[in-house]
């Protein structure tokens, strides 16, 4: 039975805190604006001085003292990784996690622009910071070292950076716009073959080639290709196999890489792999060893509530229409995606041009006027995500 005069007086309540919501999400806008030149400032020296994974000391500065002037409350280094930081401010019920990426490609610099990650995650942590008690809301900036290779992410969260976090978001530049990002697993092969060396002409009965090792791997991976999922993948590079034509190679290296569409079918990938490189060995009587360089890189799942809402956002701040893309990239964010509700939009930072990441164009990309402008944006739609989940969380408490 209804209570006359309840439903009017929930719709009055229900209509006063969407217009609490709306006054509080203008605020942030204009609050990431009047911190826009820093945020530039910060993206563009953390592109001038490019850090690879797990010596980013200088941009993780950068980003931890912005935040900590602002005040919110920073540890670093954290979770013991020494480039890695965690900032937070507000102590409400509801915990967004903010990652922020800033390490550079060798030998390219910010080609996958995570300069613009770095600074649009301060950027919604610092539009959100005076409001986090009016939102409910405790903000965490988490500093994530080593993307590109060594799965800070996944470091981390093992770490116990991300618990008690009821959300996770970043953002990422692209040359397209995609919500609902969707990645490989993938994982990670070091290996290396031991022979014994001899002259190739006197007495070549008495070596056991490491290079022959490796060729044999690689003629075995060639095969295995044939009878793999259309989505799994192999890739590598010989890294050593000797040093001269007069002298059997008593040592061979190489990394891997391999991805599949789902966690679960990496580690069967794994197993079919390693026996190839096995195999080499076998046949050619050398000895080899199989080593897992880092964590694998789990497969991105994003959280449907959070895309409704970033996807909302988006279409408010006037981005262009979320395209349709199968999984093209790895990311150690898909590790926190299997254990906090996540998001990862793509941003296009081209203008629908063909240059994308891990290209050398791209550097250039991700300082560009379109890039700042995706910086902007993303952190006023991250922002704007973390208050209508909180509030959402909040409509749900109170009607439980």
């Amino acid at each position: 039975m209804t209570v006359p005069g309840t439903e009017r007086a929930a719709t009055q309540d229900g209509e006063a805190a969407g217009e609490r919501l709306g006054a509080l999400r203008a605020a942030v806008r204009d609050t990431v604006a009047i911190h826009a030149e820093a945020l530039l400032d910060l993206s563009r020296r953390i592109h001038a001085d490019p850090e690879t994974a797990f010596e980013e000391h200088r941009s993780a500065a950068l980003c931890a003292e912005l935040l900590a002037a602002h005040g919110f409350e920073v540890t670093a280094p954290a979770h013991g990784l020494e480039t890695a930081f965690r900032a937070t401010i507000g102590s409400g019920p509801v915990t967004v996690a903010i990652a922020c990426e800033y390490d550079a490609l060798p030998g390219l610099g910010h080609a996958c622009g995570h300069n613009l990650i770095a600074a649009a995650g301060v950027g919604a942590a610092l539009g959100l910071a005076p409001y986090v008690d009016e939102l409910g809301l405790t903000v965490r900036v988490i500093g994530t070292p080593a993307e590109e290779r060594g799965a800070g992410k996944a470091l981390l969260l093992e770490a116990g950076a991300f618990d008690g976090v009821d959300a996770a978001m970043m953002v990422h530049p692209c040359p397209f716009e995609l919500a609902d990002f969707r990645s490989f697993a993938l994982g990670t092969l070091d290996i290396t073959y031991t022979g014994r060396s001899a002259h190739p002409s006197l007495n070549p009965h008495e070596g056991r080639n490491a290079a022959d090792a490796l060729t044999v791997a690689q003629v075995a991976l060639g095969l295995l290709r044939q009878q793999l999922p259309p989505q799994w993948r192999v890739h590598g590079i010989t890294t050593a196999a000797g040093t001269s034509p007069n002298v059997i190679p008593d040592r061979a290296t190489a990394t891997y890489e391999i991805r599949a569409l789902a966690a679960e079918d990496l580690r069967e990938l794994r197993q079919r792999v390693e026996d190839c490189f096995r195999a080499g060995a076998l046949a050619t009587g050398c000895e080899v060893t199989l080593e897992q360089p880092e964590p694998d890189y789990l497969d991105f799942r994003g959280d449907a509530e959070l895309l409704r809402l970033w996807t909302a956002n988006a279409r408010e701040l006037g981005r262009a229409e979320s395209v349709e893309r199968p999984p093209f990239a790895c990311t150690d964010m898909g590790n926190v995606s299997h254990v906090v509700a996540s998001i990862h939009p793509v941003l296009d930072i081209s203008g629908g041009g063909a240059c994308g990441p891990h290209e050398p164009g791209f550097v250039a990309a991700a300082v560009s006027p379109a890039a700042e402008q995706a910086l902007l944006d993303g952190a006023v739609g991250m922002a704007w995500t973390a208050a209508d989940f909180a509030a959402a969380r909040r409509a749900a408490a109170e009607s439980a």
